[in-house]
């Protein structure tokens, strides 16, 4: 059996306590999402006041919503938690034709807001936030089902490139470019994740690569961000409005902030302060100290999801598992990073803390799914003992130890109960 694993070596008999330490779910990430959840409430009441009086005559109005979203997201959260991982080898396609269906529906319903058209009804509800998630659980389902075959460029990259192309061409019809970004990188990382040889790795690169020169060349909100970037990177006084204003923020914060709900950027002209916009009025108000709290939050679910990652029983787990945490990671990556002028302007909302309905349940129901994830890592569920390629290669999560750290593939032995 290989040094390097990526399962830890565990006895075959386990005692009753174990076995149900190893059903239960994963406090630390429970935790870790309750306290992040709190922590964007009050930031994102804080941020919304003044703008939500403006905007809808009412400040609580934003408020008001984002809790009665934050229910949504919880009854969502709960209900994967319990349905099996593995139904979604059966469920997956019908989600996806229905959000297909939706990022149709959006370019039909043709409700035009800031110069796009993502939302179905008076600027709610965002099917492109449901195909982040919807497209990592396909893409997992895909590649799990696809394994032995992805070796051959005609039934592994081809087909990979056509799931991707539809989903992140209607995405970039509305257009969402940051959105169909997104899918694009998460379908490179899971399909280097199922473990593909380098060669079709390197092709993925170099698509991905003339893709995104192309969008630029033709796409004039493209063209125009990368331009601003650019500039900005060379003198930060002529960066965007929109990151000159969080500049100020974040330089008005401090070390620790000017206080909860004394932020002035977010009255005199800050872009969007309780959606795309909130890190820089948490910078503000709480300094770098609570940056380096929220940081450390989503820090500990990255950690907690990868580790629920190495302890899947089989490699749909671990691919399911690995793809939610990490989009949830670069999503909150882009935003904080776009904020303080290290990425072109990309409208992603910040996970748990922007205001938006959309985003907040779909990233509960992707906790959710972590959990019932979490739940089983005691069972080995694969029937057919499949191998488990791949993915230990890639990312071996055993870093501190000595041993090599690439495995060989090895079968999954069902534990004796």
């Amino acid at each position: 059996m290989g040094a390097g694993t990526f399962l830890t070596e565990r006895p075959f008999a386990q005692s009753k306590p174990q076995q149900k330490r190893a059903l239960g779910l994963d406090l630390p990430l429970v935790v870790a999402v309750i306290a992040i959840l709190i922590f964007g409430l009050v930031m994102m009441f804080s941020a919304s006041w003044d703008y939500s009086l403006l905007q809808y005559g009412s400040p609580m109005y934003m408020f008001d919503r984002q809790l009665q979203w934050l229910a949504v997201g919880l009854a969502a959260a709960a209900a994967f938690a319990l349905l099996n991982y593995h139904r979604w080898r059966k469920l997956i396609v019908w989600a996806m034709l229905g959000t297909i269906g939706l990022l149709i529906a959006v370019l039909l319903m043709n409700e035009i807001r800031l110069g796009a058209k993502r939302a179905l009804y008076e600027g709610s509800y965002q099917p492109s936030e449901l195909a982040k998630l919807i497209t990592v659980i396909y893409l997992s389902v895909w590649l799990y089902a696809k394994r032995d075959i992805l070796h051959d460029i005609s039934l592994g990259l081809v087909p990979l490139g056509v799931i991707l192309g539809v989903i992140g061409g209607l995405i970039y019809l509305q257009p969402d470019l940051s959105a169909a970004g997104t899918v694009f990188l998460m379908g490179g990382l899971l399909f280097f994740l199922a473990g593909d040889d380098l060669k079709q790795i390197g092709v993925v690169l170099l698509i991905a690569a003339a893709a995104a020169w192309l969008v630029v060349q033709i796409s004039p909100t493209g063209h125009a961000r990368v331009t601003e970037f650019l500039t900005g990177l060379k003198d930060p006084t002529q960066a965007s409005y929109h990151v000159q204003r969080s500049f100020e923020a974040i330089v008005n914060g401090g070390w620790l902030g000017v206080g909860i709900g004394k932020a002035q950027s977010k009255l005199t002209g800050l872009p969007v302060p309780p959606t795309d916009s909130i890190f820089a009025v948490i910078v503000e108000e709480l300094g770098a100290f609570g940056a380096l709290i929220l940081i450390g939050l989503y820090t500990a679910i990255i950690w907690r999801g990868l580790l629920i990652a190495r302890r899947a029983p089989d490699m749909l787990g671990t691919l399911l598992a690995t793809g939610l945490v990490l989009w949830i990671g670069i999503e909150a990556g882009v935003n904080m990073m776009v904020m303080v002028g290290l990425l072109p302007f990309a409208g992603n909302a910040l996970p748990f803390v922007s205001s938006g309905g959309s985003n907040l349940v779909s990233s509960l129901a992707a906790i959710g799914i972590l959990l019932n994830i979490s739940r089983q890592r005691g069972e080995i569920v694969d029937e057919e003992h499949e191998e488990r390629r791949s993915y230990s290669a890639a990312v071996d999560m055993r870093r501190w130890n000595r041993r090599r750290r690439v495995s060989r593939p090895r079968r999954v032995r069902s534990t004796e109960r």
